[in-house]
């Protein structure tokens, strides 16, 4: 394993196998995402035993999670090695998350936010179209309670209700592929929060343009919705490219 060596604390006696598992498929993963682990490394299961204190077993079902992620392949009489970025699954809320805590984070929020442009925008304007009576009545809900958290400042609810309004949409569509991408998007959402690219106030015109999609899927008007759901994905990705300038001290390409 070409990776240095480093101590790890040793597990709380009587910690839940689950916790052991998770706890280092999360560990191992954004060691692996991060570099820590370089591609083309041989990670030994010996090995990973003593660098995590964990038992033999446990790092076996981790290296099959992993291999099923894209970032880890065993290879006969080599052993288990990192794979290179082009063999993950990049849609995973995992990968996405280890992605987003790297310090490649800006452009793994960039490579989001296109995605999301392609996908959001025709979402809303199929939503227009296929929504129910329900599922629109629901948007507008959705976004009038975002616009009184966004005015109150409160964040927290402003995000719950930011995921909930993206997922909800996404459902509206009737695509079924473009529904499953729920997961990716609230990944997107939360890594704004928890890696500081958000403003301390939700922005007040992605306040509006949430409730200009919500308002034209209820009418029905698939272009109006379209507009305002690209408005929103261009917005999002102009304000974290400034707080990342602020940030780091440099312009944006």
């Amino acid at each position: 394993m070409t990776a240095p060596h480093s101590a790890a604390p040793a597990p709380v006696p009587g910690m839940p196998r689950e916790y052991l598992h998770s706890s280092l498929v999360d560990k191992l993963g954004l060691a692996i995402v991060t570099g820590e682990f370089p591609v083309g490394a041989v990670l030994s299961v010996e090995e990973l035993e003593s660098r995590y204190g964990v038992s033999r077993s446990v790092v076996r079902e981790v290296i099959r999670v992993l291999s099923s992620l894209g970032l880890l392949a065993s290879r006969r009489r080599l052993g288990t090695l990192v794979q290179p970025q082009s063999a993950w699954n990049l849609y995973d809320p995992h990968v996405i998350r280890w992605r987003l805590a790297s310090g490649s984070r800006l452009e793994q929020l960039r490579s989001l936010g296109e995605l999301r442009s392609a996908v959001e925008p025709m979402a809303a304007k199929l939503a227009a179209a296929r929504a129910s009576f329900t599922q629109a009545s629901d948007l507008v809900a959705l976004s009038a309670k975002m616009w009184a958290s966004g005015q109150a400042s409160d964040l927290e609810t402003f995000l719950k209700l930011d995921v909930e309004f993206h997922a909800k949409l996404l459902e509206a569509s009737g695509n079924e592929m473009f529904a499953q991408l729920n997961s990716l998007v609230t990944e997107v959402l939360k890594g704004r929060i928890e890696h500081g690219l958000m403003p301390h106030s939700p922005n007040h015109h992605a306040m509006g343009f949430h409730s200009d999609v919500a308002n034209a899927v209820q009418r029905g008007n698939g272009d109006a919705a379209q507009a305002a759901m690209t408005k929103i994905v261009e917005q999002s990705m102009d304000e974290m490219g400034v707080i990342w300038s602020q940030i780091h001290g440099v312009e944006e390409a």
